[in-house]
């Protein structure tokens, strides 16, 4: 009888050096060390490998002819896909411009040629293990329905969680509600070093829509500014049931009620209406909310109240 073995899973390492005789040792090195290597000779070709497979960790050359590795790994975070993939540099430039260069255009670590492999080995293991540490983190932020979302020094969205993403497309009104807090978010931090802004919180003003507030929670890392977010109406919280499900005045008063666990014979009472009537007016709500039961309506109620 034979026993057949499950193979796990190796790390994919994206080697980018347009040196074959560089290639060559890392790609043997790497493999025996129980990676799976997959070679760039160039910018161009690196980001035609990546937007076909998205490796765990990228070793970069920085100089290389056409596109350097700086524009190269620039070009590579700006893919959705690739923003948390760690990106070592690895070059004979050991000018403190490069290093700045590196960092800032996405790199997580520097290394000089000519490379020593124990080194190597032991920072891919560290970032590898630092970028499943952040992953494992926004998983868990996300499932905890944490409104948070982090943004780099120029404004950009780095990542969000759902719950944030739907908050702010509520608050604006707008899919790309991310790209107008993006603006917002980079003038906060041009000006956060002046007196008086740096625990202050942003606040986004929308006309006739909710009034989002960003406050900051500190800096992730190099590049990473971690803020929460919450938002603001004016309008009271049955006037915004009645508007989003079109109910009546009425409807919408007893929504809310439901909404806050009230039960009909007490919502009867507040509203100063008979229990018929109130079953009336709820065969109504669940109607127009789509539902069957109390409990669908009071969550989809909940969600209204709690991301606009």
């Amino acid at each position: 009888m034979s026993v057949q073995m499950t193979a796990h899973p190796r790390d994919i390492v994206l080697l980018v050096d347009d040196s074959p005789d560089t290639l060559g040792f890392l790609t043997d090195a790497l493999e025996q060390s129980g990676f799976s290597v997959l070679i760039a000779t160039s910018g161009q070709a690196a980001l035609n490998i990546a937007d076909r497979i998205t490796p765990d960790i990228i070793l970069l050359d920085a100089v290389m002819p056409a596109m350097d590795g700086f524009e190269t790994c620039a070009r590579l975070k700006s893919n959705a896909a690739l923003t948390q993939v760690p990106v070592i540099f690895m070059t004979g430039l050991t000018e403190t411009e490069h290093v700045v260069r590196a960092l800032e255009s996405g790199g997580v670590d520097y290394l000089t040629k000519p490379i020593n492999i124990d080194e190597l080995r032991a920072r891919i293991r560290v970032h590898l293990a630092n970028a499943r540490s952040a992953q494992s983190a926004r998983v868990a932020l996300d499932a905890a329905g944490r409104h948070l979302l982090a943004v780099r020094s120029n404004g950009s969205i780095h990542w969000s969680t759902p719950q944030a993403t739907r908050l702010v497309n509520a608050a604006t009104g707008s899919d790309d509600g991310l790209d107008i807090v993006s603006a917002h978010v980079a003038q906060w931090l041009e000006n956060r070093e002046n007196d008086g802004l740096r625990d202050a919180p942003l606040i986004i003003q929308q006309t006739e829509r909710a009034t989002l507030q960003l406050t900051f929670l500190g800096a992730m890392g190099p590049d990473e500014h971690l803020f929460r977010l919450t938002a603001a109406n004016d309008k009271p919280a049955d006037v915004l049931l009645r508007q989003h499900f079109a109910l009546t005045m009425r409807e919408s008063e007893v929504l809310l009620w439901i909404a806050k666990g009230k039960a009909n014979r007490d919502i009867a009472e507040i509203l100063g209406l008979s229990a018929r009537t109130v079953n009336k007016h709820l065969e109504q709500i669940y109607v127009k909310l789509g539902v069957e039961n109390r409990a669908s309506a009071a969550v989809k109620a909940a969600h209204i109240l709690h991301d606009t």
